[in-house]
């Protein structure tokens, strides 16, 4: 049931935004950083009216990803999205679409698992990191040059290096403020 809901509430989203054909791009070009589990200096940019490319670069943190769910997924990666963006009423804006990351992953594990079972302390590994997600949220566009932007980005990490490799949900909570022109 709940995942019925949520697929309503999805399509409901994308409907009510490609229902919006007549709204012009809110601005061209748009620069600025985020915070929320990726620190990154932002870049987006309109190529047409609705069809928006953002490109984000910098640190993020993954929480409860690893297989004990108490550890964190620290990654410096290039994370570029193509995205639909449609008006819903002066100033906001609701987008949708996906993007890859691509980066270098080092991890500090709380706990982890060895041939002799269960042990606590610092463990690290480097990884090279590639992954799929999709983005949605929703975007303001003030008076003055300045742009507000949430978003939400579930997805698919995978970590690998020459030996191994480990899939994981990616997932990315995020708030962004540009300068636009």
């Amino acid at each position: 049931m709940k995942k019925s809901i949520f697929y309503v509430v999805v399509l409901a989203f994308f409907v009510g935004i490609c229902g919006t054909a007549k709204a012009q791009a809110p601005y061209t070009h748009s620069i600025g950083g985020n915070v929320g589990n990726m620190q990154a200096f932002s870049y987006k940019t309109f190529v047409t009216n609705h069809f928006a490319i953002q490109v984000d670069l910098g640190t993020k943190i993954t929480l409860g990803a690893g297989k004990n769910w108490n550890s964190e997924i620290w990654d410096f990666e290039l994370n570029p999205n193509f995205m639909y963006e449609g008006h819903f009423t002066k100033g906001l804006y609701g987008f949708i679409g996906g993007g890859v990351a691509l980066g270098y992953n080092w991890n500090l594990w709380g706990a982890h698992y060895d041939w002799h079972g269960y042990h606590w302390g610092a463990r690290t590994c480097d990884n090279g990191k590639f992954g799929a997600n999709a983005i949605m949220g929703l975007e303001y566009k003030f008076n003055a040059p300045v742009t507000l932007q949430f978003d939400f980005r579930p997805g698919y990490g995978l970590l690998f290096d020459r030996n191994w490799h480990w899939s994981y949900f990616d997932w990315g909570l995020n708030l962004s403020c540009r300068y636009t022109f």
